[in-house]
């Protein structure tokens, strides 16, 4: 540790008090929401890197260093693909087969739902996951007179379930597997029975909380089953270039790693192939791009980047290991826990970034770093779901709702999502220790 220790020898108490008081100040008007989220965190990363300037901690090329690009890319890219490809009706044929299929009623398209966004979320990433749920969410709310409230904190919630099964499901996941050199399947055999456990243990709860709150008449039910999803397609030729280029993109994400290529490259070579195969409506597309949400991420994080470079997230990852104390059982649970307590406040990928190198100065000490990687990664990707900011889907569904006329209260959602955040630590808490500790 005393390499790391030396590294911010340089930084004063005032660089990091004065770090610290702008992060929660922003954070504290995030909450409040009586600023609009993008606005304060842009503004806040501003005032991040004047004072940055001024007390010799910060300065704007690592601030731009800071903003995960590959990320931003990767929201770009796909939402471009999903702008394009929502204009064939695509979204609204699956809704309405999902919602004939559970004889539509309300709950059971609620379960239907939360399936789909699991597995996809898996398969795909969550990101891209939730951009394709978001606008079918709308549809059959729409038809069924409800508020799409309880559908977007389950599709938020189980994206982040879902996406900690493999290694391209959430981004830390593809931090921790580059680093660690763990495969897919490695991914898949070691988390996916975890995740399907939290899975199921939650559907209950979300049944527990929005029964009510999406009940509605049998005549409404009745109008979902009288709809004829092929109507819904719209444009069958794009839906072919859409499907076609959506292939191409599923299949480089699975082969990211043989291709050696990042998300972001494959979402954006995915997102200009299908422009160029339909570029009729290109300012219209990217009218559709979440600007809001994109903006909201760049300013958190150069925030998050102030942080890192006075050495809090560093501090605190460091005193999290040295308190272990060199035991393997507490190491593992202080990472998860440590990492879902973070990962909820704090965007999860520069936690997981600090954290990986830290883990890996442990190999002296554990003959088998294993485990402690998939602590990481449940910490990490579980805990994303306590808040609005723990993860980039929750981020990007609340953009798409609001862009819809539903805006998602932080402590609406939060009240929720620490609690199923706490929930997926305890399965996890309870998984390693059977399986690996």
């Amino acid at each position: 540790m005393h390499g790391i220790e030396s590294e911010f020898s340089h930084i004063t108490t005032g660089a990091v008090t004065a770090a610290l008081l702008i992060f929660i100040g922003v954070y504290a008007l995030i909450i409040s929401e009586k600023v609009h989220r993008t606005v304060i965190a842009l503004f806040g990363g501003a005032i991040m890197i004047i004072v940055g300037i001024f007390l010799g901690f910060y300065e704007q090329d690592k601030a731009i260093a800071a903003v995960d690009f590959n990320t931003i890319g990767l929201l770009i890219g796909m939402m471009i693909v999903v702008s394009i490809t929502k204009t064939t009706g695509l979204f609204q044929y699956i809704a309405i087969k999902a919602a004939k299929f559970a004889k539509g009623k309300p709950w059971r398209i609620m379960v239907m739902f939360a399936i789909i966004t699991a597995v996809f979320s898996a398969l795909l990433d969550n990101v891209t996951t939730v951009l394709l749920m978001v606008p079918m969410a709308l549809v059959i709310c729409d038809n069924l007179k409800i508020k799409p409230y309880p559908f977007f904190f389950v599709i938020i919630l189980t994206s982040n379930i879902g996406g900690t099964a493999t290694l391209i499901g959430d981004p830390p996941n593809i931090i921790i597997g580059s680093a660690a050199g763990l495969s897919f399947s490695d991914f898949l055999l070691n988390l996916a029975p975890i995740s399907a456990i939290i899975f199921i243990a939650t559907v209950p709860l979300f049944w527990l909380l929005y029964r009510k709150a999406i009940k509605t008449n049998k005549r409404y039910m009745d109008k979902i089953m009288h709809l004829k999803e092929k109507d819904s397609i719209k444009d069958k030729t794009l839906l072919i270039k859409s499907l076609a280029v959506l292939g191409i993109v599923i299949v480089g994400f699975f082969l990211h790693g043989f291709l050696h290529l990042d998300g972001a490259t494959i979402a954006l070579f995915g997102a200009g192939l299908l422009l160029l195969l339909d570029f009729r409506n290109l300012e219209k597309v990217l009218q559709e791009i979440e600007w809001t949400t994109i903006f909201f991420f760049i300013g958190l994080f150069v925030l998050v980047g102030g942080l890192e470079q006075v050495g809090v997230i560093h501090y605190g990852a460091s005193k999290l290991l040295e308190l272990t104390g060199g035991n393997l059982t507490t190491t593992a649970l202080a990472i998860m826990w440590g990492g879902g307590i973070f990962s909820a406040f704090v965007d999860n990928i520069p936690f997981v970034a600090t954290m990986v190198p830290l883990v890996q100065s442990m190999s002296p000490v554990f003959s088998d770093l294993n485990p402690l990687w998939w602590s990481l990664a449940l910490g990490a990707c579980l805990g994303g779901n306590g808040t609005l900011v723990g993860a980039s889907a929750n981020l990007v569904v609340a953009g798409m709702a609001e862009k819809s006329g539903y805006k998602i209260k932080f402590v609406e959602f939060m009240k929720v999502g620490l609690l199923v955040a706490a929930i997926s630590l305890v399965f996890s808490t309870a998984y390693v220790l059977i399986r690996y500790v």
